[in-house]
């Protein structure tokens, strides 16, 4: 959670004088460095590529979850902190397995080779269970890997947050014939995810093509494989997120 830093950084900024009601704070890379490289020798302590990487609610730096306040990219090297609700919950799923038959005629046998997110993404993928979650058999694989944001605004209640020229990545983005459905998959249980990792892409993407854009959050839990679909109401609210569906799917070869 790399509080210590955090603290030191809070400390020779005074962010906790800071007036979050009003507007957020910003912060840059070089402010960050300059306020830990003095007492910390780590990396992880050090670089604010990993002291921002803050992905979930227990995530966060002690002074951060004190103060009810979460981090955003702006722009290169640029970040604010903002007080209000970061993360939206990945609740559990309570629907009867359904049982998926693999649209392929032959074992995949590669697939099984690892435990990384992206292969059981693939693996998924190739069964027709994204297909067939958004009951589209036109989804083909076009995107995938980093890119970097458009200009965009939103609002964090009733604060206006500008980004131009953020990094995002999505683990796997499909494109059909009506819709874009975009990615963020993880290989192990997760109870929140800061919205930023579906709401950047959302945004991006929303700029680039005039289809429907679908946010969905994919995990691999023992042989099940289950999808979250999430929506925003309003495009220019980082929290209008709504959960809109879900599905445990297991997969007969």
């Amino acid at each position: 959670m790399n509080s210590a830093p955090w603290k030191a950084i809070f400390n020779k900024y005074e962010i906790g004088k800071h007036n979050f009601n009003k507007e957020p704070f910003i912060i840059t890379a070089q402010q960050i460095r300059d306020a830990t490289r003095q007492h910390f020798k780590k990396t992880n302590e050090i670089e604010a590529r990993i002291l921002c990487k803050q992905d979930s609610r227990e995530n966060r730096p002690d002074v951060f979850i004190e103060n009810n306040l979460f981090i955003l990219p702006v722009k290169n090297k640029i970040y604010i902190i903002v007080k209000g609700e970061g993360y939206v919950d990945i609740p559990l799923i309570k629907n009867t397995v359904a049982i998926h038959k693999s649209k392929l005629d032959f074992r995949l046998e590669t697939s099984k080779i690892g435990n990384s997110e992206m292969q059981h993404l693939d693996f998924a993928y190739a069964s027709s269970i994204i297909r067939t979650f958004m009951n589209d058999d036109s989804l083909v694989l076009t995107i995938r890997g980093r890119k970097y944001t458009p200009q965009f605004s939103f609002n964090v209640g009733k604060q206006l947050i500008e980004v131009d020229g953020v990094q995002t990545e999505v683990d796997a983005g499909y494109e059909g014939k009506n819709k874009v459905v975009l990615i963020e998959a993880k290989n192990s249980k997760t109870d929140n995810v800061i919205i930023r990792q579906l709401f950047y892409p959302f945004r991006q993407w929303s700029q680039h093509t005039k289809k429907d854009i679908f946010t969905l959050f994919f995990e691999k839990q023992l042989d099940n494989y289950l999808l979250w679909q999430f929506q925003f109401t309003d495009k220019n609210d980082y929290n209008s997120i709504q959960l809109a569906k879900t599905c445990k799917f297991q997969i007969l070869e």
